[in-house]
């Protein structure tokens, strides 16, 4: 009788006969068996069969990420797959593209990790922790990709913990907004009240370029956010190049109706062009996400606050409704994200004044009576 689990069991011949699993093909188990007189000789056959690999070669790691990303191309955006692209082309395939999947081991990912850490880059500079998990996260692509083959994977991410340091947050300080609204309304034209309107209402740069009078309703002072503007790359006969494409909203709740204050509903009014975009006031030209944030840039500096990129904006928006004492559920939908969670641990950096004014309510505790 064979012991339970081993697989190992006496033929009618008199020999031991022990089977383990050889590969996986299609789905299907394949195995394999070891011979031997006695049962400690199977036994440590196959211990020593089980410990190599029989397995069959999936596919180079170049081969196999090409696959995955031309299959992830029905669920992912053109913009992620261009990201995934310039990993695969920069990091992953210089230092695995010609071995073989199911021969990349933990350790050969821990020491790739630790390299881009060390001397990662152009300049061999070392990379970020933010980067490496990026480059991380396509490997873990072809890797669950693979798996979903049945491709033999000898590698895990849990082997991977990367200390990422907290990113360096921008949000204006109450001076420095008033002071940067000062000078949007001293010197105001349709970019000063783009910029305005995303201080108001969190709205991302992207999806202000894209932004039409038609998505504005001035009688109820709403917004309708349904579309972002991406500058993407597309690869064409005569090499690679880049082309702004209007898009659907970074995800599902990105696509919002932002109800407007009603100073800055009046002041839209102002600029009202119908059937034009916002920041150009003409149906056909466009201002991109880039030129915008040249332009958010340069009036910072003019304003004379310290600099920022334009994403600042949607930070001290989130920041200033959170000291204003707005219901977090709402903030969250304005905001466009999928959870409270992500407003909170993403978008709301309370100042050290409500910080301040929050530890004061103790202070009733300490009253003499």
């Amino acid at each position: 009788m064979p012991k339970t689990g081993e697989n190992i069991y006496k033929r009618k011949d008199g020999r031991w006969e022990g089977r383990y699993i050889k590969s996986r093909v299609n789905g299907r188990i394949k195995y394999g068996s070891v011979y031997a007189r006695t049962y400690t000789e199977v036994k440590r056959k196959l211990e020593k069969a089980k410990s190599k690999k029989y397995a069959p070669k999936c596919g180079k790691v170049g081969e196999i990420g090409r696959q995955w990303l031309l299959d992830s191309s029905v669920s992912l955006k053109k913009a992620s797959i261009n990201k995934y692209e310039d990993l695969l082309r920069q990091y992953i395939l210089p230092e695995f593209g010609n071995t073989e999947l199911s021969d990349v081991t933990n350790q050969n990912v821990i020491s790739f990790a630790n390299n881009l850490l060390a001397s990662g880059g152009m300049k061999k500079q070392g990379l970020s922790a933010a980067t490496v998990a990026e480059i991380l996260s396509a490997m873990n692509g072809i890797r669950v990709y693979a798996m979903k083959k049945d491709y033999t994977v000898s590698f895990s991410m849990e082997c991977i913990n990367l200390k990422k340091e907290p990113a360096d947050i921008r949000v204006f300080s109450m001076e420095e907004e008033e002071q940067l609204v000062n000078y949007l309304r001293e010197h105001m034209d349709l970019s000063a009240l783009g910029i305005l309107l995303c201080l108001f209402t969190g709205i991302r740069v992207g999806e202000l370029c894209a932004l039409k009078w038609d998505d504005i309703d001035l009688d109820e002072n709403k917004i309708s956010v349904s579309k972002t503007m991406q500058r993407i790359r597309i690869n064409t006969a005569e090499g690679r190049k880049t082309e702004i494409r209007i898009l659907e909203p970074k995800s599902v709740n990105s696509a919002r109706i932002i109800p407007l204050p009603d100073t800055m509903a009046g002041l839209l009014k102002q600029y009202h062009v119908p059937e034009a975009y916002l920041l150009t006031g003409s149906k056909h030209r466009f201002v991109e996400p880039r030129t915008m944030q040249n332009r958010f840039k340069r009036m910072v500096a003019a304003s004379g606050i310290r600099d920022a990129n334009f994403h600042a904006t949607r930070h001290t928006f989130a920041t200033r409704c959170v000291e204003l004492g707005f219901d977090v559920k709402s903030l969250s939908e304005i905001l466009g994200h999928g959870s409270v969670a992500i407003t909170m641990n993403r978008y709301v950096h309370p100042s050290m004044a409500l910080k301040r004014e929050n530890m004061n309510l103790f202070s009733n505790l300490f009253a003499v009576r």
